[in-house]
């Protein structure tokens, strides 16, 4: 059985772990964890389908009954759900760190979702022929191959953070993941939904429901709820990293620390940076080596989304992000890029300095005090879409701010890790990695370099 290093928890040293829950045990024995009877549960389970998945490799399924599952030698695969803060994630991660699968990929669900919409969209450019067959009754449908593709690549999916906003993505989750399911791919999963609030008030549901029965045929439901946020047991051991933009000595301490974090960076130019993320570029006025300043306006009033964010995580180890406003549903577009913004450095353990109108449990409010504007706006909106007057859709969460309200609840908790000296040692040690590795191929570079000298002489 393979061994392997814990990744992505605390530790004095470099140890090995076989199993999840010996990982489990080994952060509770060193008081890194309080002992959790529901965690434990949840250990447990995943235990056991650690012991399923010993060398799976996922094999396509014979039969088109496969919701059953009667035929299939598939493991069932895990869909967790809690309140934030509960532990889902890092139960999830002992799992998939010691999962003995040749091939797993572990990623946030938006990342997942968005590389899927690209693969779609490359498969129906290279066959623009086929997305159109008088001799067929319905269009090609790029899905398929593209679930055939990932489940060549994979045997173990693990998401963190399954939800669904987007009615792009809702629209296609059945038939991506019948074909997942039926070549074998194994899913383990969290969220801070059970299955059946999924896409809850989301425009057209009626067309996403099929994929709720289907989740639950192939998954084992479990719900890990303490009703403690763990995330906010540990505050601050040093420093501080959020500010309040009312007191006066907020923008002098911001830029204290940006000249004190760049003076450790080894690239002396300092001025715009550009990225460049799928074809368009995306330009910030503040950046040194791999430190970002910007602000609210910069970073989440553009047309920006998943994938300009996912690129800044590969681009920087620190952000400073200026000027968060206090949000409501008027500001419902920025509330969403923030949202995905959080997540997303949140999920690469991207180190976060900001200041912000009002503390994390205060940055989002629901309310029914809608301008004129956003009344005119949703009639047109419902109007396009051809919603009639008392119809569910009218109720959708994309006119009440309800989505977003659920989910700034998982924002604030995030922040309130990512203010941690332990959060912060994880990047620390990510950018160690990175810097040692870097000059070991630098090093070795040279002595290739050297080697091919004395030939020449």
């Amino acid at each position: 059985m393979q061994q392997h290093a814990v990744e992505g928890v605390h530790e004095s040293e470099d140890l090995v772990f076989e199993t999840p829950m010996q990982m489990y045990d080994h952060q509770v024995e060193m008081g890194l964890l309080k002992p959790d009877k529901r965690q434990v549960s949840i250990m447990n389970q995943l235990q056991k389908l650690h012991s399923r998945m010993d060398n799976y490799k996922a094999t396509p399924m014979k039969t088109k009954n496969f919701i059953s599952k009667k035929y299939s030698t598939s493991p069932k695969g895990l869909y967790i759900y809690g309140s934030v803060g509960c532990g889902k994630t890092m139960l999830m991660d002992f799992f998939f760190h010691t999962a003995n699968v040749e091939k797993k990929q572990r990623m946030h669900f938006h990342q997942f979702m968005l590389d899927v919409h690209h693969r779609i969209h490359e498969v129906k450019q290279k066959m623009p022929d086929k997305n159109f067959n008088l001799n067929r009754s319905q269009p090609y449908d790029p899905i398929a191959p593209v679930a055939r593709d990932i489940s060549e690549e994979t045997n173990l999916l693990c998401f963190d953070e399954f939800q669904v906003t987007d009615i792009a993505d809702a629209m296609i989750l059945k038939r991506l993941f019948y074909h997942l399911w039926r070549h074998g791919v194994v899913v383990v999963a969290t969220s801070n939904r059970p299955p059946d609030d999924l896409y809850k008030n989301g425009l057209q549901r009626i067309n996403f429901l099929p994929f709720i029965p289907m989740a639950k045929a192939n998954n084992d439901i479990l719900c890990l709820d303490s009703g403690i946020d763990y995330r906010r047991q540990t505050m601050p051991s040093e420093g501080k990293v959020y500010f309040l933009t009312d007191d006066a000595d907020t923008k002098y301490e911001m830029d204290r620390i940006y000249e004190d974090l760049v003076s450790k960076e080894k690239v002396e130019e300092e001025g715009l940076r550009t990225l460049t993320v799928k074809g368009r570029q995306v330009v910030f006025q503040k950046a040194r080596g791999r430190i970002l300043y910007t602000t609210f306006p910069e970073i989440c009033m553009r047309p920006l989304g998943a994938a300009d964010y996912l690129e800044i995580c590969r681009q920087f180890d620190t952000i400073l992000l200026a000027d968060i406003p206090q949000m409501n549903i008027q500001r419902r577009s920025e509330a969403r890029r923030f949202i995905t913004l959080i997540d997303t450095l949140y999920d690469n353990k991207i180190q976060l300095i900001c200041s912000a109108e009002a503390p994390p449990d205060l940055l989002f409010a629901l309310s029914d005090n809608l301008s004129d504007y956003d009344r005119q706006h949703a009639k047109v909106l419902i109007g396009d879409l051809d919603i009639s007057k008392g119809d569910d859709n009218e109720r959708a969460s994309i006119f009440t701010g309800e989505e977003e309200l659920f989910a700034f609840e998982r924002v604030m908790s995030r922040m309130t890790e990512m203010q941690t000296q332990d959060y912060w040692n994880q990047r620390e040690k990510i950018r160690s990695k990175r810097e040692a590795k870097a000059e070991a191929d630098a090093a070795a570079s040279k002595s290739d370099a050297d080697k091919l000298n004395l030939a020449v002489a």
